[in-house]
């Protein structure tokens, strides 16, 4: 899987699209999170609204990738949750850990 990016007032925007599962984009994902941090982004913001599906490796890739960005001195917030994550969010009670948006504009003003 590849993930790409743009860069919006100063927001990395990662755009996953299929199944973000163990071996498919789980691996995809980390790496997508490490090599903006590397490339000198602090604001990721992760657009879910094409993915299709997600399981415990892909939702400990979120947290993982939260924490990164957080230890670094960033922020990851998550874009258009498709239902199926969100009710995995909300059922693990992540919601309350992510700042999340509907709206790409209200994101990306957010990070101000």
């Amino acid at each position: 899987m590849n993930i790409p990016s743009r860069t919006r007032d100063g927001v990395t925007i990662l755009e996953p699209k299929g199944k973000i599962t163990i071996g498919v984009g789980d691996i995809a994902l980390r790496e997508a999170v490490h090599a903006a941090l590397d490339s000198g982004a602090k604001n990721l913001l992760i657009n879910l609204k094409l993915v299709t599906t997600i399981d415990s490796s892909g939702i400990g890739e979120l947290v993982s990738g939260y924490t990164t960005v957080t230890n670094r001195g960033g922020k990851l917030k998550l874009l258009n949750l498709p239902p199926k994550v969100q009710d995995i969010l909300q059922i693990t009670q992540l919601v309350t850990v992510f700042d999340i948006y509907d709206d790409e504009d209200e994101a990306v003003a957010s990070y101000a």
